[in-house]
C-alpha cells in the first residue's frame, strides 16, 4: 500500500496545477492532499512540485515521475473498464458540466433518465455558463454550445441548434417589421453578453452591431422581455421554439439566418472514454437527435 500512497494526489495536483482543485477533483480536503504529497516526496527523497503562494508547478524530477504514474493509473483505469464491460452495468461516479439553461431544459432530464436505467451510477453535475477546466476539475464530460475553440478537447456532435431573431406581434404592430439587416438599427434589440448579432448574408457570415434598452446575460429574461413586446431578440431555438409554435413570437429575417451550429459533448483527449461515459454519449446522441 505504501507504494500507492500519495500517487493519486500527486497526479491530480500535477494536472490541476493547484492543491485546491486537486482536492475537489478527488473529493478530499486540501490538507489531506498536501500531507500525502509531502509524504510521497519524503519517501522518494526528491522534490516533485514547486510551490508558491500563487502557483504550483512540476519539477523536472516530478515530470519524469508523473509520466510513469500516469501510465500506471491509465492501465488501472483500463483494467477497471474491462471489468465493467464484463459486468455490463455502468457504475461509479460521473462528473458532468453543462450550460445553465440548456442543462436544465435538455441535459439534466436526460441524465435523470439515464440514472433511472442505471441506478448504480453516482452523478455529480454542475450547471455553469463558464467554460470550466475539465482536467483540472476532474470532469468526465462537458456539454458545449456553438463553435468550439479549445483544440485540446475531443468532441462529439450530439445535435444542432438554430438562432432565431423574433419579436412579439404587439411589438411589430407598434414599431414595424424589419426586412433587411440595415433596418435593425431602427429597432430596440434586446442584448445578451454581446453587442452584435450573427447572420449569414449572401452565403457569408455577418455580424451586425445592435443596440437596445435591455442588456442581460439570461436568455430566459430576454425571452420574457420579447414576449412582453419590449423589443426584438436573437436566441437559440431551445428558448423560443415554443413561443414560435404558439405564435407568441414571430420569426424575422429568416433568409439571413446563419447555418445551424453544434451542440457538443467534449472530453479531454488524453482520457480514455469509460464504458459508462460512452453509453451516456450514445444515450445523449439518440435522445437529442429525435
Amino acid at each position: 500500500m505504501a507504494l500507492w500512497e500519495g500517487v493519486n494526489e500527486f497526479v491530480a495536483v500535477a494536472e490541476a496545477s493547484s492543491f485546491t482543485h486537486a482536492a475537489g477533483r478527488l473529493g478530499v480536503s486540501t490538507a489531506q492532499v498536501s500531507r500525502q504529497v509531502n509524504a510521497l516526496e519524503s519517501r522518494l527523497g526528491t522534490k516533485l512540485l514547486y510551490r508558491t503562494t500563487r502557483k504550483v508547478s512540476v519539477t523536472e524530477a516530478g515530470q519524469v515521475y508523473y509520466q510513469h504514474c500516469r501510465q500506471v493509473l491509465d492501465a488501472l483505469e483500463e483494467a477497471e473498464r474491462s471489468m465493467t464491460n464484463l459486468q455490463g452495468t455502468p457504475r461509479g461516479k460521473l462528473r458532468i458540466t453543462a450550460p445553465v439553461t440548456y442543462g436544465e431544459t435538455a441535459i439534466a432530464p436526460l441524465v435523470n433518465d439515464f440514472v433511472m436505467r442505471h441506478p448504480e451510477l453516482e452523478v455529480d453535475m454542475r450547471l455553469s455558463n463558464q467554460k470550466l477546466d475539465l482536467v483540472a476539475e476532474g470532469f468526465d464530460l462537458a456539454i458545449r454550445l456553438g463553435k468550439l475553440q479549445d483544440s485540446t478537447l475531443m468532441a462529439k456532435r450530439l445535435a444542432s441548434r438554430s438562432l432565431y431573431v423574433c419579436a412579439s406581434p404587439g411589438y411589430l404592430s407598434a414599431h414595424g417589421t424589419p426586412h433587411s439587416l440595415s433596418e435593425l438599427n431602427q429597432h430596440n434589440c434586446l442584448q445578451g453578453n454581446l453587442d452584435y448579432w450573427r447572420f449569414q448574408d449572401s452565403g457569408k457570415p455577418s455580424s451586425i452591431r445592435v443596440k437596445g434598452n435591455i442588456r442581460c446575460d439570461s436568455g430566459r429574461a430576454l425571452l420574457d422581455a420579447a414576449l412582453k413586446g419590449i423589443g426584438i431578440v436573437q436566441l437559440p431555438d431551445y428558448y423560443v421554439q415554443q413561443a414560435l409554435d404558439s405564435g407568441e413570437l414571430i420569426p424575422l429575417l429568416t433568409h439571413y439566418r446563419e447555418d445551424d451550429d453544434g451542440i457538443w459533448a467534449v472530453y479531454p483527449h488524453n482520457r480514455h472514454l469509460s464504458p459508462k461515459v460512452r453509453m451516456l454519449l450514445d444515450f445523449f446522441t439518440e435522445s437529442l437527435s429525435q
